[in-house]
């Protein structure tokens, strides 16, 4: 009878120890750091909200909803590289028309964070943090991502307006993301793809362009060339005019007489000045 006794008193022990160990793991949450944890009241989302650290809740009666408050990122990207991305969140490229009717894809990237703030808004509101980004960033982003290219001419877009598109889809982005619990980071577009149709003519566009350009500066050269020519022509036409009009015979008599080497001419035709030369000149 006293072994039995014994036995029962342990038996009972064993499941009280149990018990306290099971309520006692039950009512602690260990929140990690970069997160905070909503409370639940059977269901019902109170106002308590657990900070990163070790918290005490009711067992069986409260729960926890997570949410992660360090920046997080969603992706569009090729299925080819998805693997390789980093990203919590990834998605495929977003694809539209442009204003002039051509075909491209957009692979864009959106860095965001929970509002501490709101955290306990967001629930009741819209879900959990998987919720969110499928309700709000995954929606949005796409919808303005596809909208606002729209706007431009695909020539616009290759040739370098990304940077104005991702501020005007920034722009949007941020009123409406703070307004369901959203903190807005950034906005990056990686990458505008053309077909390659669009790529081969818009190259062969510019070399046509280039070699236009080449043949305006030809042309430009050579009408300087010209110009530069008449200018000198004019120039020298203009100097000899002035060394005629400045030639007497006084500087011609005492031009010979400077180079005159002293020796007087073997022949001299009949009635020839030795210093009478001025009549050769006109």
């Amino acid at each position: 009878m006293a072994d039995k006794k014994t036995t029962t008193v342990l038996v009972i022990a064993g499941i009280i120890v149990l018990g306290v160990l099971i309520l006692g793991s039950s009512s602690i949450r260990l929140v990690s750091a970069g997160s905070l944890q909503v409370v639940t009241a059977f269901g019902k989302v109170t106002n308590r909200v657990l900070q990163p650290g070790a918290n005490f809740i009711m067992p069986f009666v409260e729960s926890t909803l997570t949410y992660n408050t360090q920046k997080v990122i969603y992706e569009a990207t090729s299925p080819e590289k998805q693997n390789a991305s980093n990203a919590n969140y990834k998605d495929y490229p977003v694809d539209l028309q442009t204003k002039d009717g051509q075909k491209v894809d957009i692979y864009f990237t959106v860095r965001f964070s929970v509002d501490p703030e709101k955290v306990t808004w967001i629930p009741n509101n819209i879900g959990n943090e998987a919720d969110l980004v499928e309700k709000i960033v995954k929606f949005e982003s796409r919808i303005w991502m596809r909208n606002i290219p729209r706007e431009y001419d695909a020539e616009q877009l290759y040739t370098g307006n990304v940077i104005e598109v991702q501020m005007k889809v920034e722009e949007k982005l941020k009123p409406i993301f703070l307004a369901n619990g959203v903190l807005l980071d950034t906005v990056g577009i990686r990458e505008i793809k053309f077909t390659d149709e669009y790529i081969s003519a818009i190259e062969s566009k510019q070399i046509e362009a280039v070699k236009i350009q080449t043949e305006k500066n030809k042309a430009e050269q050579a009408k300087f060339q010209k110009e530069q020519r008449i200018t000198q022509a004019e120039g020298m036409a203009r100097e000899q005019e002035l060394l005629r009009q400045s030639i007497t015979k006084e500087i011609i008599q005492k031009s010979w007489v400077e180079k005159w080497d002293g020796k007087l001419p073997t022949v001299m035709g009949q009635g020839t000045n030795l210093l009478d030369i001025t009549s050769m000149v006109k």
